[in-house]
C-alpha cells in the first residue's frame, strides 16, 4: 500500500513539474511574435537560439538521466528548476543578442534536461507497479500538455499586462516555486543496497557495455530515428504556430488559442497511448501517429486556413503530440531493460532535440526566405510518412537476456 501511494506521489509531482517545464517552454512560441519589436532580433535569429536551447537540452540530456538513475531524480530536478528560473531571469534582462543566446539558448536548454521527461519518466517508472506503469507514464506525460493548456493563455496574459520583461519574470518565479516539488520526487523508489551490489556484480552491465549493445542495436537506431521526426514536428509547432496565424492573416491570439488546444487534446492522446503501450506492441501506434502527423501537415497545405481550419488542425496535433513519450520509452525498456532508461532514454532523446534544432533553423530560414511556412509543412509530412515506416522493422517484442549470458 505504502509503494503504491509513493507512486502517486511522485506521479502527481511529476506531472506537476513537467506543466511547468513545458508551460515556461510554450510561453515563448507565444512571446515570438512581438519579441523582434521588442528586442530587435529578427525571427530567424530568435528561431536559433531556441534551435540552440532544444540541442543543448538535448545534448545534456543523456547525462541527466544518468545521473538520475545513480542518484535520484529529486536532486536533478531540484537542480533544474532553480536554473530555469535564474536562465528566465536572465533572458528578461539580456540587453544583448550573446547574452540572450546564452540564456535563453544554453542555461535554458540545460535547465530543461534537468525536468525533462527521461529524468521523471525513470523516476516514475521505477516506482510503479507493472500493472500500473504504463497509465502512470501516460499520466506523467500530460503533464506536458497540460501546462501547455494552462501556460499558453497565462503567458498571453502576462504578454500583455506586464509586457515582455515582467513576462519572463512572472514564469521564471512560477519555476523557482515548483523546485518546492523535488522533496515529493524523493519517495521514488530506489534500488536497495543488496540490489545494487547484485546489479554492480552483473557481467557487462557498466557503463561501456550498456552503450555499446543499445548503440549497436538496429531496433534502437530505428527509435532513434524516428524520434528525430517527433522533434522536428513539435519545436516547429510549438514555437511557429502563433506567428503562422498571423501569415494567413489570422490573429496571434488565433495561434495561441491553437497551442492551447494541442495541450488540451494531448491529455487524452498521451494517457491513452500509455494506457495501449501495455496492451499493443508500441511500433505499432507510433507508426500511426507519425502517419496521422504528415496527413495533418498535408491537410494545412491543401485547405485553406482559417481560424476554425487551424483549431481544428490543433485538436488533431494535439492528440498525436506527446502520445510518442510513453509508447517510445516503453520501447526502450523492452529493448534492454528498466535499469538504465533514463541515461538510455536520453540518448534517444537527443535524437529528438537534434530534429528540434533541424526544424527551428529550418523554419527561421524559411520564413525570412520566403514569407509563409509552406516549405516547413511539405518537409512536415514528408518525414512523418518516413517516420512510419522506420518503426514497423523495430523488434519490440524479444525476449530480454541477461548481459553476458
Amino acid at each position: 500500500m505504502t509503494s503504491e501511494r509513493n507512486a502517486a506521489l511522485v506521479l502527481f509531482a511529476g506531472f506537476l513539474i513537467l506543466a511547468v517545464g513545458f508551460g515556461a517552454r510554450i510561453s515563448f512560441g507565444v512571446f515570438l511574435p512581438s519579441m523582434p519589436a521588442e528586442t530587435g532580433f529578427t525571427i530567424a535569429s530568435l528561431s536559433l537560439v531556441l534551435a540552440v536551447q532544444n540541442l543543448m537540452w538535448g545534448a545534456a540530456q543523456p547525462f541527466a538521466g544518468r545521473l538520475s538513475d545513480r542518484f535520484g531524480a529529486a536532486p536533478v530536478v531540484f537542480f533544474g528548476a532553480v536554473l530555469y528560473a535564474g536562465g528566465l531571469a536572465m533572458t528578461a534582462m539580456a540587453e544583448n543578442f550573446w547574452v540572450f543566446g546564452m540564456s535563453a539558448g544554453l542555461i535554458l536548454g540545460v535547465a530543461q534536461a534537468a525536468v525533462g521527461f527521461p529524468v521523471l519518466l525513470g523516476a516514475i517508472g521505477r516506482t510503479a507497479s507493472d500493472k500500473r506503469r504504463g497509465l502512470y507514464l501516460g499520466i506523467a506525460t500530460a503533464g506536458g500538455s497540460f501546462g501547455q493548456l494552462v501556460f499558453s493563455p497565462v503567458s498571453q496574459l502576462f504578454l500583455q499586462s506586464f509586457g515582455l520583461i515582467d513576462a519572463f519574470l512572472a514564469m521564471a518565479a512560477v519555476c523557482l516555486a515548483a523546485s518546492a516539488l523535488a522533496l515529493v520526487v524523493r519517495r521514488e523508489a530506489r534500488p536497495t543496497a543488496a540490489q545494487r551490489a547484485f546489479i554492480a556484480a552483473q557481467p557487462g552491465e557498466n557503463l561501456k557495455a550498456v552503450l555499446g549493445r543499445a548503440m549497436t542495436d538496429r531496433s534502437f537506431q530505428l527509435l532513434i530515428a524516428g524520434f528525430f521526426v517527433c522533434g522536428f514536428h513539435l519545436a516547429f509547432i510549438a514555437v511557429h504556430l502563433p506567428n503562422f496565424a498571423l501569415v494567413c492573416g489570422l490573429s496571434a491570439a488565433a495561434g495561441t488559442a491553437g497551442l492551447a488546444l494541442i495541450g488540451a487534446f494531448n491529455i487524452i492522446g498521451t494517457i491513452t497511448a500509455g494506457q495501449i503501450s501495455g496492451t499493443f506492441r508500441p511500433k505499432y501506434p507510433l507508426s500511426i501517429i507519425y502517419a496521422l502527423r504528415g496527413l495533418a501537415a498535408m491537410g494545412l497545405l491543401i485547405v485553406p486556413v482559417t481560424e476554425t481550419v487551424l483549431l481544428v488542425f490543433s485538436a488533431v496535433i494535439g492528440l498525436l503530440w506527446l502520445s510518442t513519450v510513453p509508447l517510445t520509452s516503453m520501447t526502450v525498456a523492452k529493448l534492454h531493460g528498466p535499469n538504465n532508461v533514463g541515461m538510455l532514454f536520453g540518448i534517444v532523446f537527443f535524437s529528438h532535440q537534434v530534429g528540434s534544432f533541424t526544424g527551428l533553423v529550418m523554419a527561421g530560414e524559411f520564413y525570412e526566405m520566403f514569407g509563409n511556412y509552406d516549405a516547413m509543412w511539405i518537409a512536415s509530412a514528408i518525414l512523418g510518412f518516413a517516420a512510419a515506416i522506420v518503426h514497423l522493422p523495430i523488434e519490440d517484442n524479444r525476449k530480454l537476456t541477461p548481459a553476458g549470458a
